[in-house]
């Protein structure tokens, strides 16, 4: 970034400010499941989903469908991290909310993620609003 454009803010207000935004959208948005756990995807019936996964209505994600969310055991919608995704098939990437994911489920979604064309990597969430990490 050139310093004609501003003052940059610590690495760690921008993470935060990330964070907090997501929190408002997971706060205000229905979340919509069209894919729960156990069920097979529509096109590919050898592919089965580890946890329910859907979408948060009144959003639009980079493929103009809806920000695409992986929901957790935990119950708390709480934001874990986020997966960042490259399909090479679909020549296309994604990011993927991860709502209330233990470590387990979020290394099932990363499994999920990387298979066949797809790639994938984690973003955890690491600041105080991530209760994910706490034990039960």
């Amino acid at each position: 970034m050139s310093r004609s454009m501003g003052r940059r803010r610590p690495v760690g207000l921008e993470d935060e400010r990330f964070w907090a935004a997501l929190d408002t959208l997971i706060a205000t948005c229905d979340i919509t499941v069209d894919r729960p756990r156990g069920s097979a995807h529509p096109r590919h019936v050898d592919v089965v989903y580890p946890l329910d996964y859907g979408f948060l209505a009144g959003t639009s994600a980079m493929d103009g469908a809806g920000i695409d969310v992986w929901l957790g055991t935990r119950g708390a919608r709480t934001v874990s991290g986020v997966v960042l995704t490259v399909d090479l098939a679909k020549r296309d990437s994604e990011m993927k909310v991860l709502i209330g994911c233990t470590p387990e489920e979020t290394a099932q979604i990363c499994e999920f993620h990387r298979s066949g064309a797809q790639s994938a990597v984690l973003v955890p969430r690491t600041d105080a609003g991530d209760r994910s990490s706490s034990s039960e």
